[in-house]
């Protein structure tokens, strides 16, 4: 069984970070791409950030560049998310997911085979 476990998650003031940590278990995870999604209240989800099967390559949405960084540790079977700079903007549930074709094409949700359950990211003025 597959599972993928976030954790790090929390109330930060404006400014602030915080580091999302994401678990896998059930799958060869050193063979998938791995992503960060987030979805505000009424707000569709959207992409924030992915690396590649080695972690050689990372992707970032505009919105989070040059503020986030997504990283992974394979032997931990293991995905970060390290956010700085946070904004009320950044205020959503993350999930982190996982794609066995590591298509590049990071950004499309449907993609991705499995997904966490989501950790809460409040951020405040």
């Amino acid at each position: 069984q597959v599972q993928l476990v976030e954790s790090g998650g929390g109330l930060v003031q404006a400014g602030g970070s915080l580091r999302l940590t994401c678990v896998a278990s059930g799958l060869l995870f050193g063979s998938y791409a791995m992503a960060w999604f987030r979805q505000a209240p009424g707000k569709e989800r959207e992409f924030v950030a992915a690396v590649n099967w080695s972690g050689s390559t990372t992707y970032y949405a505009d919105s989070v560049k040059g503020r986030f960084t997504v990283s992974r540790d394979n032997a931990k079977n293991t995905v970060y998310l390290q956010m700085i700079s946070l904004k009320p903007d950044d205020t959503a549930v993350y999930y982190c997911a996982g794609q066995s074709l590591d298509s590049g094409l990071y950004y499309e949700s449907h993609l991705y085979d499995y997904w966490g359950q989501g950790t809460q990211v409040t951020v405040s003025l």
